[in-house]
């Protein structure tokens, strides 16, 4: 591939990426309306969809000549199948992306462009169609509610029995699909490690506007049915001899609670320092759970981060950076760190700050493309992301790899 000419023109069309994902899609379902019953029904849904679109294809140009671009696409097309993508629809979506491209390029599409990108998307839809073609798992598991618990009204634990044996590691995470909300997934993390009888929890946080977390945390019942895709991510534990250290925020406490659920299973001879971060006291809604851990592991100590009586939810996040700066020993330790992209990307910088070897925090990777901006444009500050309403994530299938 000629990666100079795909980046530079690909510029061109960052400049105009609402137009080019728009008219994407336009082509794609113009050209080829059988195509359109795969995507979501919503105008909202299908927002979003065009979001993580542009998301991945930011993702591939920035990692053209990166030996992580071949594996991330193996996964990318394993993960499709539960699209019902085939071979057939990538020959159509090629189409559409190169119609697209030369309608945003505009006179800097010149043959030599064009080829470049038609190689290019050759090499992308066989790297798919083969990591599809060698996966052994199935497209997607059938599973049902056993339990639904929910918090307040906005968070809901949902107790799930696949229909066959799901294989997951504590810290992972699944996408899901409810027929109540046709071909639409979310990803939702796993918050127990395995066990014998294959259940599994997934929390979930419902998203203003969002159908697929609204109907998950308010509407489904026990006895329901969803599927689920295969577990993804490489937040698990490394048993590194180390002291350590989580910080879980909002329901990025659920893969933090796998984790602790493992270490107390089989305790590490080290110290593990838990904070535990959330908008107001009702948000801690595992804390029965977590004090019982605390009283069963010896060596777990647990601090609850909220904001102070009477004051405003945000100053929970700026508690978190006052109480992570009076611990000691931050090189020395191991961290894991789960909650929102830009609660995980502000609370890294502050951790480095402290003296935390970058190469010993590890967390979800932050999405390449989000709503990280708030009124006028400024970029959000520490916390204000994650205390208020997340907006829709971009959902990496080579999985939230550890930075």
């Amino acid at each position: 591939m000629d990666v100079r000419i795909l980046r530079s023109s690909f510029a061109v069309v960052e400049r105009r990426a609402e137009h080019a994902v728009k008219y994407f899609y336009s082509h794609l379902f113009w050209h080829n309306p059988g195509i359109r019953e795969l995507f979501p029904a919503s105008a909202e849904d299908m927002e979003r969809q065009r979001d993580r679109l542009f998301a991945a294809l930011t993702h591939v140009v920035a990692r053209l000549d990166d030996e992580s671009l071949l594996p991330y696409l193996h996964d990318l097309g394993r993960d499709h199948r539960k699209f019902l993508a085939g071979p057939e629809h990538y020959a159509a979506l090629g189409a559409s992306l190169l119609a697209a491209l030369a309608r945003t390029c505009g006179e800097a599409w010149t043959p030599t462009v064009e080829k470049a990108w038609s190689e290019a998307y050759q090499v992308i839809a066989e790297a798919m169609m083969a990591g599809a073609a060698a996966s052994e798992d199935p497209p997607w598991w059938d599973a049902e509610i056993v339990r639904h618990l929910q918090y307040g009204q906005d968070i809901g634990v949902l107790t799930l029995r696949p229909h066959a044996p799901f294989p997951h590691l504590p810290g992972q995470y699944a996408s899901v699909s409810s027929e109540r909300v046709p071909r639409t997934w979310r990803t939702y993390s796993i918050g127990n490690a395995p066990r014998p009888d294959g259940t599994l929890d997934l929390h979930v946080s419902r998203i203003e506007g969002g159908r697929l977390s609204t109907a998950l945390v308010r509407e489904v019942r026990p006895g329901e049915a969803l599927r689920i895709g295969a577990a993804g991510g490489q937040l698990t534990f490394r048993r590194a001899d180390r002291p350590v250290t989580l910080i879980a925020a909002g329901t990025g406490w659920a893969p933090v609670r796998a984790i602790v659920e493992e270490l107390a299973g089989q305790p590490p001879d080290q110290d593990v320092r838990l904070f535990v971060v959330a908008r107001d006291a009702a948000h801690l809604y595992d804390r029965p759970l977590i004090d019982e851990y605390a009283a069963a592991f010896g060596r777990l100590g647990v601090t609850y981060i909220t904001p102070a009586p009477g004051q405003h939810r945000e100053q929970a996040t700026g508690r978190l950076a006052t109480a992570l700066g009076h611990r000691a020993m931050w090189p020395e330790q191991d961290v894991y760190l789960s909650g929102p992209p830009p609660f995980v990307e502000q609370t890294v910088q502050v951790l480095k700050e402290l003296g935390a070897l970058p190469g010993r925090i590890f967390h979800d990777s932050v999405p390449a493309a989000g709503t990280g901006h708030g009124p006028g444009g400024r970029p959000l500050g520490f916390g204000e992301w994650f205390l208020g309403r997340p907006g829709p994530q971009w959902h990496n299938p080579s999985g939230r790899a550890p930075r």
